[in-house]
């Protein structure tokens, strides 16, 4: 009889499509066994019938519902992963058709838009950046709106197909919760967190009735392994584009790479309802805390602490496996990125066409030197000296940087940015040293004095750029590579001792000069601002490095760069009491000034002995700093 009341109840239980309408004949079953009617004289009933007690719930029912309950919450945290994978699909399919548009030149979706060009999403202004009541709330004040406002995320570079996403699915997991509400005790606490924490008085069972919640950990549980499998079904899709977007890959890829990467780096925070199932009840806990007493014995605190570390640690087991999945994505980014731009790189280098080597020559010096003759009498000589690197130095560099920005650089992982200028500097340094294992006789123009002078004068550059940054983000200075050292003494081979010794000083000052004036321009590429160690050098302190003159109040924006050449400086002093149409002047220059190469040139040809006039200067701007 039991087999045949459980068959006919599970077979109309399949009918039952949501948690709140199992709840709702849960919750009619208790009211019938509670009533004074049935309570008085069940246990009498059933002794007299079966001879033995039988209790309706735990005996017939309470297994059925729980598996009905189990099978509807597999059901439905199956359709959100069906759905998450189509909503993948198509968004690597339009990243793709994206990628393919930009290099033909053809118009596409903003959306698309913005996850291949980052840097095109921070900047554009739009309403929803800043709410309008944002600047009366303190920090601690701002609630879940305020952190996720569109200027909130532009900080963290997640662009709109990542919210889009993430804010599906937080909405399908939203709405599952909302369903498992009703299959739970209610809240004691007056909060609106989701999961329930304890039953009431009026719900603790009577001697015929039944505890109606005493599943409340088995329907979190529940919830709980269907949401995990969700993401490890995400994040197993994810993986599997990610080996079809190998380093070898096509250029059209990196942008659906990128969007993974994103995806995992962020689903964690703006899916917050993904943490609520995950980590049940304590979640509600946690979410009110200031409004839940306190607990008054200690064994009630490590009772709680135990039945809350199973959840945790699945849940910071998930965020482990979400960041593995972005910080592979991220490799895969750097990899395929340093390896285009530094075979181009190498091809360049290598080359050794007269006019290849014409056209990436660049700027050199002269500078007049004091020696002192035999007879003892001074005697006054010119020497040249480079004090730009080489045009393809430059264009890798400014490259990388463009690519950062591209990306949104700011919002790197420390440990990807770190990775990546590794690579690049390894590889420039790789492209170096394979000079000195060519044969002197098998190159058709021989390494002269001048080549090496500039030579040596890009290594040290290269080097020191890329270095100095990857020292702050190592927190420690990195070990110099053997082949820096190995290569700059082949070059040094190739210039007269003598020579060497006289131009040693001139070069170290150049580059910190360089370095200074390229410190802005190149951004994340950089450390902080201060000057650069380079190999056995002594800096002259009468040199005048600073060639980036900042105001001395507080100023909006302090990492400008305001230098201003003589031509623009006589203007100002001429025009300083005209309106802020001035600002042309200072910075459209002449009409060549936007030839490639016409911020070295200006550079290069600015009075190094004279300060520098700052525009924050003029009457009319400086009350900006006040």
């Amino acid at each position: 009889m039991k087999e045949d009341i459980c068959h006919g109840v599970g077979s109309l239980l399949v009918y039952v499509k949501s948690l709140k309408g199992l709840a709702a004949i849960r919750d009619a079953v208790w009211d019938l066994l509670s009533a004074d009617s049935i309570s008085q004289h069940w246990s009498t009933v059933c002794q007299r019938l079966l001879e033995h007690p039988l209790t309706v719930w735990e005996d017939i029912l309470q297994q059925l519902f729980l598996q009905r309950l189990q099978v509807i919450t597999k059901e439905e945290t199956e359709a959100i992963s069906v759905l998450s994978i189509q909503l993948l699909t198509s968004a690597v399919r339009d990243l793709q058709t994206q990628s393919v548009h930009s290099s033909s030149g053809a118009h596409s979706s903003h959306g698309a838009q913005y996850e291949v060009d980052v840097s095109s999403f921070l900047w554009l202004e739009s309403p929803g950046d800043l709410l309008n009541d944002a600047g009366w709330f303190s920090v601690s004040q701002r609630g879940q709106q305020q952190h996720r406002s569109g200027l909130a995320m532009k900080t963290q570079a997640l662009t709109p197909c990542v919210q889009n996403f993430c804010s599906s699915i937080d909405a399908k997991l939203k709405a599952r919760l909302d369903d498992l509400q009703h299959y739970l005790p209610s809240q004691d606490v007056g909060s609106d967190s989701t999961l329930a924490t304890v039953p009431s008085s009026a719900d603790q069972p009577s001697s015929s009735s039944f505890n109606r919640f005493i599943d409340s950990a088995a329907v979190e549980a529940a919830l709980r392994d269907g949401c995990l499998a969700c993401v490890h079904h995400i994040l197993s899709f994810i993986r599997s584009q990610l080996a079809a977007a190998s380093p070898d890959s096509r250029p059209t890829c990196l942008s659906s790479v990128l969007f993974m990467a994103r995806l995992s780096q962020s689903m964690g925070k703006l899916c917050p309802n993904l943490k609520h199932c995950i980590l049940g009840k304590q979640c509600g806990f946690d979410s009110t805390a200031k409004g839940t007493p306190r607990q008054g014995k200690k064994l009630g605190k490590a009772t709680a602490a135990a039945e809350v570390r199973p959840s945790q640690d699945k849940w910071e087991e998930l965020k482990e496996e979400l960041l593995g999945c972005s910080m592979e994505a991220y490799r895969i980014w750097s990899a395929a990125l340093s390896k285009g731009l530094l075979e181009k790189f190498g091809m360049v280098l290598h080359a050794e066409s007269a006019g290849t080597i014409l056209a990436t020559a660049t700027n050199w010096e002269d500078l007049e030197i004091q020696e002192e003759a035999e007879s003892g009498s001074s005697v006054t000589s010119k020497i040249r000296l480079p004090v730009q690197p080489t045009w393809f130095v430059q264009s890798l560099l400014f490259q990388l940087c463009v690519e950062i920005n591209r990306v949104g650089g700011h919002a790197l992982p420390r440990s990807t940015l770190q990775e990546f200028l590794q690579t690049c500097l390894t590889e420039v340094l790789h492209h170096y040293h394979s000079l000195t294992q060519t044969s002197s006789t098998d190159a058709v123009f021989p390494m002269t004095q001048n080549r090496a002078l500039q030579f040596l004068f890009d290594l040290r550059y290269l080097s020191a750029t890329l270095g100095s940054r990857l020292e702050e983000l190592k927190n420690s200075r990195p070990q110099q590579d053997p082949r820096f050292h190995e290569t700059c003494d082949w070059l040094e081979s190739f210039i007269d001792p003598f020579d060497l010794d006289v131009f040693t000083p001139h070069l170290n000052a150049s580059l910190n000069r360089l370095s200074q004036r390229t410190l802005v321009l190149l951004g994340l590429l950089t450390g902080s601002e201060k000057q650069f160690a380079l190999r056995s050098s002594s800096l002259n302190s009468q040199d005048p490095y600073n060639i980036l003159p900042l105001a001395s109040s507080q100023i909006r924006f302090g990492l400008l760069p305001l230098s201003v050449s003589n031509v623009q400086k006589s203007k100002a002093a001429s025009r300083s009491s005209e309106a802020p149409q001035q600002l042309v002047s200072f910075t459209a220059g002449s009409d060549d000034s936007f030839r490639p190469g016409s911020l070295f040139r200006q550079l290069a040809d600015q009075d190094e002995d004279t300060a520098a006039t700052s525009l924050f200067k003029l009457n009319w701007l400086s009350g900006m700093g006040k």
